[in-house]
């Protein structure tokens, strides 16, 4: 009997409905392509820039704990059967806009915590103890970052990964293994920029991932085929206004970073005063990066701000910063004016929570 090979569109069917469980599996996490409009200015805005540019050189928007738009207090008591009683879904969640919608907004930058999904050898994501998904993995939602790219050639999304200290899940040996294994399969390869210890061009950079380690590698003493920058955890200091990493010695390169997650003012503060505190730290570190020069052997410097902050004593919870509230203007609403009045400045990477709460925020950002 003569076996016939299976046609091109059988293939394709099973492809796709490979890919189809995926995304589904995905979603709670990386939400659904709304397709976007390709006639907003940034929605594929990378294909407007030269290939010679350099990522550290460019204006690059982002979102901070980009995985928890979804999660809200029904989200939560789904959940609580694995975290016990936590804080209200308000305290944890920083964004409104999907993954996938988000790029369709022009938000190039992911920052992404993880820790192990309850009861299976996979790992998931978290914001603090609040875990947002127990059956979605990492590698699902990469697998939709691949997907999203295949369709967007010309862009590039720089994903920052670490495994969230306060998850109440361990950093050991089988975490770093299954992370490792997870950045690292075949079809890992194929889409994570094979680049260690700089940034590059984004002619280079185009339609892949490149990676921010925000994790050592503590178990694995000599990973074959690191690439990305590191940025050390162990040297990001908490609370850090003007944080200096070396992610490179030869040549040396160096990200200086602002996250100062909780505004240092007194007890009891207003709304006001913990979002006024927070403005002028992130317009201070944007001053240095629109201003920097290369320091001595510094061959290339990332900048990088988080917008982002709380204060949970005081009640002032990410959104309260961001949005504000009956008293006082929100960071986003102050940050919109201060971006527009430096335009064609360099600013480096933006990381914002609830950014589409003023549309113009992100082009604005970029400098389009």
């Amino acid at each position: 009997m003569t076996v016939m090979a299976p046609s091109r569109t059988l293939q394709q069917y099973l492809a796709d409905s490979a890919l189809a469980e995926i995304l589904e599996r995905a979603a709670p996490i990386l939400g659904r392509d709304t397709v976007g409009s390709s006639s907003s200015p940034t929605y594929n805005w990378m294909s407007k820039i030269a290939d010679e540019e350099k990522l550290v050189d460019m204006n690059l928007p982002g979102t901070h704990d980009a995985a928890t738009w979804d999660y809200s207090d029904a989200r939560q008591a789904e959940l609580v059967k694995y975290t016990g009683p936590i804080r209200e879904a308000v305290f944890f969640r920083c964004q409104e806009r999907s993954l996938l919608q988000s790029l369709n907004d022009g938000i190039r930058v992911f920052d992404l915590r993880l820790g192990y999904n309850p009861g299976t050898d996979t790992i998931g994501f978290y914001h603090g103890v609040a875990m947002l998904g127990p059956t979605t993995t990492l590698q699902d939602v990469l697998y939709g970052l691949y997907n999203w790219l295949i369709a967007h050639p010309s862009e590039t999304i720089l994903v920052s990964i670490n495994q969230e200290a306060g998850s109440n899940t361990p950093y050991d040996k089988k975490f770093e293994e299954i992370l490792f294994a997870t950045i690292n399969n075949e079809l890992g390869k194929k889409f994570w920029l094979p680049v260690s210890g700089e940034l590059g061009t984004l002619g280079a950079a185009r339609g892949k991932l490149v990676l921010l380690q925000r994790f050592s590698y503590q178990y694995l003493s000599s990973p074959a085929n690191p690439f990305g920058i590191h940025l050390d955890a162990e040297q990001w200091t908490p609370n850090g206004g003007d944080i200096k990493l070396v992610y490179n010695q030869t040549p040396k390169r160096v990200a200086y970073i602002q996250d100062t997650f909780m505004p240092l003012v007194p007890p009891r503060s207003s709304a006001d005063v913990n979002v006024t505190s927070k403005f002028e730290a992130v317009t201070s570190h944007l001053a240095k990066a629109m201003n920097a020069t290369l320091d001595g052997d510094v061959e290339e410097a990332l900048y990088v701000s988080f917008a982002s902050a709380h204060k949970n004593a005081d009640r002032i919870t990410p959104n309260i910063i961001a949005l504000g509230d009956a008293s006082t203007k929100g960071m986003n609403e102050r940050l919109l004016p201060w971006f527009k009045q430096h335009k064609g400045k360099r600013f480096g990477i933006v990381l914002l929570d609830f950014y589409h709460s003023q549309p113009e925020l992100v082009e604005a950002i970029i400098g389009l």
